[in-house]
C-alpha cells in the first residue's frame, strides 16, 4: 500500500488543473484568462496557474485563493483521482494535466 499523497511530495497537478472562478472569488484580473466563456485561473506556457510563486513553489495568493482551491482536500477524492491521472498519463509519455 502506498503513502497517503501528501503537497511536499507531489508533482502540483492541483496547480495545473482548469479552475474556473466564480464571482464571490476576488482574484486580480491580471491571474485570470477567459476560457469558453468562464473566467478562470490563468495558466502560464507550461500550465502552471500564474498565481505559483515558482521560487518557493507556494501560492502567492494563499489569503485570497479561489473558493475552488480551498475546498480541494490534500489526499482527497478528487486530489488522488486527479494524481492518478496525471501519473497514468505520464506513463503514457503525456505531461498535460488532467482536466
Amino acid at each position: 500500500m502506498s503513502a497517503a499523497p501528501h503537497c511536499s511530495a507531489c508533482d502540483a497537478v492541483c496547480c495545473r488543473l482548469t479552475v474556473v472562478l466564480q464571482p464571490e472569488d476576488r482574484i486580480p484580473e491580471r491571474f485570470t484568462a477567459r476560457q469558453g466563456g468562464l473566467r478562470v485561473m490563468a495558466r502560464d506556457e507550461q500550465g502552471w496557474c500564474v498565481a505559483i510563486d515558482g521560487a518557493r513553489m507556494c501560492c502567492s495568493i494563499y489569503d485570497t485563493r479561489p473558493g475552488v482551491c480551498r475546498r480541494f482536500a490534500m489526499a482527497g477524492p478528487h486530489c488522488r483521482a486527479s494524481r492518478a491521472e496525471y501519473s497514468a498519463q505520464a506513463a503514457r509519455g503525456f505531461s498535460t494535466p488532467p482536466e
